[in-house]
């Protein structure tokens, strides 16, 4: 089992960002982590549904999330996956000669934090929580919102890639996945309830560009976007991203 728990995006003011994630999917207070602080950041980390949409930004020069903002601005900035079999992802990323930037061995969690340029686009996390129902990044005290809002996912990821089949394979090379398939000018990784899709990288740098949420009420997020009745109905544009919406 593989599948997409966390996804976090790099911004400039995490005050202002984390208010309007709030109001955008009406999600409940956030949990603040200063286990973050040794990667000079602050952030926040919201509940959706059972998997978790985190905001980090820069507390101190020099820091990989400072040097995205300056490449890149603002936008996604690192995918963290649930496994079921965290010792046979280690062995397979180990073989593979693919290195770590981050590695923690936790009572409730282990997690290993992918090169990202050993698999390309972003930083990818493969992390095994015990019980697998549990979350320690979402704190202690995190829980599930009642009614149609507790069934929320995040369903897909898109990641901009200079060579989309080539990005596509490593991926799944890497994270021990059947071949990406082809889907409309790119390719498409499958995950356990959800998909990541690798597109060409016009004129933006590789990385993490949009993602797929399914909502309980799409009118209320865009509502809440302010989103022109020119823009298209099936997404928004929040945080550096293109947020594609679909209803539960």
């Amino acid at each position: 089992m593989l599948r997409i728990r966390q996804i976090v995006f790099v911004v400039r003011d995490l005050a202002a960002s984390s208010r309007r994630l709030a109001e955008l999917l009406a999600l409940d207070a956030p949990f603040r982590d200063p286990g973050v602080a040794e990667f000079g950041i602050d952030n926040v980390v919201f509940a959706f549904g059972d998997q978790f949409i985190e905001l980090i930004s820069p507390v101190r020069a020099d820091t990989a999330a400072g040097r995205h903002l300056d490449r890149r601005g603002e936008g996604g900035y690192m995918l963290i996956l649930q496994a079921d079999d965290f010792e046979g992802a280690h062995a397979r990323i180990r073989a593979l000669g693919v290195r770590t930037v981050w590695e923690k061995t936790l009572p409730d969690i282990r997690a290993m934090h992918l090169h990202p340029k050993d698999i390309g686009g972003a930083i990818v996390s493969v992390d095994q929580p015990v019980p697998p129902a549990s979350w320690r990044w979402g704190g202690p005290s995190w829980r599930i919102q009642g009614g149609a809002r507790g069934r929320q996912r995040v369903v897909g990821v898109t990641v901009a890639a200079a060579d989309p089949p080539a990005m596509a394979a490593r991926w799944a090379e890497v994270l021990g996945r059947p071949a990406a398939i082809s889907h409309g000018n790119g390719m498409r990784l499958g995950l356990d309830g959800g998909v990541v899709d690798f597109v060409g990288a016009r004129q933006t740098r590789e990385g993490i560009t949009g993602v797929v949420l399914r909502v309980a009420d799409e009118a209320a997020v865009r509502s809440a976007a302010n989103a022109p009745a020119s823009a298209p109905s099936d997404s928004i544009e929040a945080f550096g991203t293109r947020i594609a919406l679909e209803s539960l």
